[in-house]
């Protein structure tokens, strides 16, 4: 019927320069997302009353939010240059 728990990391963009790309970090459980990371934001938000708890917890760990803040260089650029250059080559 599906997955009970996935994460999803996905980079939105328009350009490859890295300010115009926002990398966001979504958990879900049971298909409703609960928690997410966005680069926009810079900071976990909850969504229901456990994600609240978790964005929290997430938050207060600077460990947690140093990783989320650095994915948008590590993981977004690098697929965004790549996704980029085979768009451009094929219109």
């Amino acid at each position: 019927d599906g997955f009970l728990n996935f994460i999803v990391q996905r980079c939105v963009f328009n350009s490859t320069d890295l300010k115009d790309i926002e990398y966001i970090y979504s958990d879900y459980y049971e298909r409703l997302e609960i928690v997410r990371f966005s680069s926009s934001v810079g900071k976990f938000v909850g969504y229901t009353e456990y994600g609240v708890e978790l964005a929290d917890h997430r938050n207060s760990d600077p460990f947690m939010l140093a990783v989320r803040k650095t994915a948008k260089e590590i993981y977004c650029k690098n697929h965004v240059d790549i996704e980029y250059q085979a768009a451009l080559t094929k219109s």
